[in-house]
Formats: C-alpha cells, sequence, structure tokens
C-alpha cells in the first residue's frame, strides 16, 4: 500500500510509530526505533512523504506528527479554532503572545517552546517552509475557518483514531484536562 491510498483508507496517518500505521513503517515495512533520518532507506522516505502534500499535518495523536486526509481537515479546524478550555488553560505567556501574533499577522516562522506549546495543542497550523539559506523553517498559521463545530469535529477525528486503532487518551482535548 502507497501512502496516499493508506491515508485515504485511515483519514489519518502517523509519521512513525511502533504500533499504528505510519509512514516510515509503510515505506520500509519495518518498525524504526530512533530517528527515521538515520534509517538506511531515509531518502526514499524523504521522497515518499512527498505524495502526501495534499495532507495537513498536526501533532494530533499522542503529540507525533499526524497526517490528516483533506476530508478531515474541517473535523480539525473546527477542534483546533474553538480555543477551549483545554486548549488555553495552562497556556504559558509566550504561547499566549505567539498565538495573538499569529492571530495578529496570519502567518508567522516561529520555534522553540511556545510554537510546540501552540502546535502541541492544535491552536495553530504548522509547516516546513525552506529558507532563502537552505534551512528549514517552521511556519505557525491559524485555521481555516469551518462549519463544523468543536464537538462534531472532535466527533469525526475519535471516529478516525479508534478506526486506525489509537487510544481516544492519545487525543489532545483528553491529554490537556
Amino acid at each position: 500500500m502507497n501512502l496516499k491510498d493508506a491515508l485515504a483508507k485511515y483519514g489519518l496517518l502517523l509519521l512513525q510509530d511502533k504500533e499504528l500505521p505510519s509512514a516510515v513503517g509503510i515505506v520500509t515495512g519495518e518498525v524504526v526505533s530512533g530517528s527515521w533520518w538515520s534509517h538506511p532507506r531515509a531518502n526514499e522516505i524523504f521522497r515518499k512523504l512527498e505524495q502526501l502534500d495534499d495532507a495537513v499535518s498536526a501533532k494530533l495523536i499522542a503529540g507525533k506528527v499526524t497526517f490528516v486526509h483533506p476530508r478531515l481537515l474541517p473535523a480539525l479546524a473546527a477542534v483546533g479554532s474553538a480555543r477551549e478550555r483545554w486548549q488555553m488553560h495552562g497556556l504559558s505567556p509566550a504561547a499566549r503572545k505567539l498565538l495573538a501574533r499569529v492571530d495578529r499577522e496570519g502567518s508567522v516562522r516561529a520555534s522553540g517552546p511556545a510554537a510546540k506549546e501552540l502546535q502541541l495543542r492544535i491552536l495553530v497550523q504548522a509547516h516546513e517552509e525552506h529558507t532563502e539559506s537552505g534551512r528549514h523553517a517552521t511556519v505557525l498559521e491559524p485555521w481555516p475557518a469551518s462549519k463544523l463545530t468543536a464537538e462534531e469535529g472532535r466527533h469525526r477525528l475519535e471516529k478516525a483514531v479508534t478506526a486506525m486503532g489509537a487510544e481516544l487518551h492519545d487525543l489532545p482535548w483528553n491529554r490537556f484536562r
């Protein structure tokens, strides 16, 4: 099965995991411990990840990079933009300041603990961008508008999570209560 087919089947696909369907596992046919960048087939893995260019990635399941099929983007956007208690309670002042900047500017290059906090609580969407110097930079952006409520979004994502064999307690709204 290729990565695009796996993502279409499950709706969600982890980048790397020892038990759940993952891009690295599908490409290599094995469980990879440690960083996949040190795997002999790292270049092939990287090239095949390009098959998922229409997917959004988020730290959705257990705080790990999870590719989300476009059909689930409205659900993810509804949850991400809700600003519910589990997302906002305990958020550091630096993360709050960064979130306000993303809201104001729309697209912000950021790294460090505050950026990670926002990603783990699904408050922003994040993607990597190549800079002029050839380095990678994380870009944070607000979620697109969704017609779904946060509750409807959570329900759709929970359905996909259980269908792929993951546990509901691994979702951020259950981890940050």
